[in-house]
């Protein structure tokens, strides 16, 4: 089957991940690349022998052998860059978070889903991917499939840890990372992973209590002689989520902790205990291991089938999933339907970051909305608290 011609729009994150991983794909090829600074797009374009270089949304969705693009630039910037993108009927690929509000997200979903109700020819249909890659590492999988047995019973409590260094040092650069208004904070950058794979593994959330904390409170402007500029993003932050049944999950997710202990999710039954677990600070990827026990007994490492496994390892562990999130953007686009993990997913996770800022405000415990009914609602007929 003939490639898809991909362009990458970002090029932090995207230079990292998404090039890599496109040109490994059998069926995409990179035909271009965005930076602001066309100097450096062009730099790029060159060093990856990727034919066309921009540094405008419109420039690149305009050249004839752009079919999809995939966007890794700041959250701040996702909207309105994934909006032209699925006007144009380009199919896209979003980085997490998914915009900076719900009802931002929700109207690039409708974007998307009604480009999709419109056209009856399915190759022409516009797909939307999100790039949820925890649900396409070997250990987690597994995690899935054993819970889906019922391997510990029914739940009694789930936890769950994300706890590291990567802006521990207060020296470090004041950016847009720095700023709410912006997308920055742990929330972001984790927790719409956590709110994603919790609903994967364990279903909806009922309700939620969070509190956003600001550890560090001023941090040094690069770009002005490194004067101190002041922090209102989240670098902390801590959930107590109820799940279907009432079944607790408590949630701590930090980047400020020097020494953490990585990211960890546990899950207590009644027949028996899972946990999977990494203490890798510099791969979030790399690492995960899986623990189960049953009636009382120690826990035991439980290997990981064969079958889960990536085919090929990379130095940078992100790039092998990603490999998975484009094989689901390629079946998708090849049969004409959005598959997960789609904006729908992102919808939902954008949703409860929202509804965690409700809870932090008002300090108390926050009702979860009905999926479906959000996404059908008029974006313009009212707010659920802050969304």
């Amino acid at each position: 089957m003939s490639k898809i011609g991909v362009a990458v729009v970002g090029t932090g994150f995207g230079q990292k991940i998404h090039i890599p991983g496109f040109q490994a794909h059998h069926r995409t090829e990179v035909v271009a690349v965005y930076h602001r600074n066309l100097d450096k797009a062009q730099a790029i374009a060159s060093s990856h022998n990727i034919p066309y270089a921009c540094n405008s949304i419109e420039d690149i969705i305009a050249i004839p052998e752009v079919a999809g693009v995939s966007i890794s630039t700041p959250p701040f910037l996702h909207f309105e860059m994934a909006k032209k993108v699925l006007e144009a009927g380009k199919h896209l690929l979003l980085e997490k978070p998914t915009a900076l509000t719900a009802n931002e997200a929700r109207e690039l979903y409708q974007l998307a889903d009604k480009s999709q109700t419109n056209i009856e020819s399915k190759s022409a249909k516009t797909i939307a991917t999100m790039d949820f890659e925890f649900r396409f590492i070997p250990a987690w999988q597994m995690l899935a499939e054993l819970l889906a047995t019922g391997y510990v019973g029914e739940k009694r409590l789930i936890k769950i840890d994300w706890l590291v260094s990567g802006r521990a040092d207060a020296n470090r650069p004041w950016n847009w990372y720095s700023q709410k208004e912006r997308g920055g904070g742990v929330l972001g950058a984790t927790g719409s992973h956590v709110f994603d794979y919790i609903n994967w593994l364990f279903g909806p959330i009922q309700r939620l209590s969070g509190q956003l904390i600001t550890g560090i409170s001023m941090r040094p402007d690069p770009n002005d002689s490194g004067k101190l500029k002041p922090v209102d993003a989240d670098d902390s932050c801590t959930l107590m989520l109820e799940l279907a049944e009432g079944i607790p999950c408590q949630v701590c997710l930090s980047s400020v902790t020097y020494q953490g202990r990585g990211h960890w999710v546990e899950i207590y039954g009644s027949k028996g205990t899972l946990v999977l677990g990494s203490d890798n600070q510099q791969d979030y990827v790399h690492g995960f291991r899986l623990w189960g026990s049953q009636g009382g007994q120690p826990l035991a490492e439980i290997k990981i089938p064969q079958r889960l496994e990536f085919p090929q390892v990379y130095p940078d562990g992100r790039i092998a999933p990603f490999i998975r999130v484009v094989d689901k953007w390629v079946e998708a686009i090849d049969g004409g339907e959005s598959l997960i993990p789609s904006l729908r997913d992102g919808v939902y996770s954008q949703l409860l970051m929202d509804l965690t800022q409700e809870s932090n405000a008002t300090g108390t415990w926050v009702d979860i909305p009905n999926l479906d009914k959000f996404l059908s609602s008029n974006i313009n007929s009212g707010n659920t608290g802050m969304i």
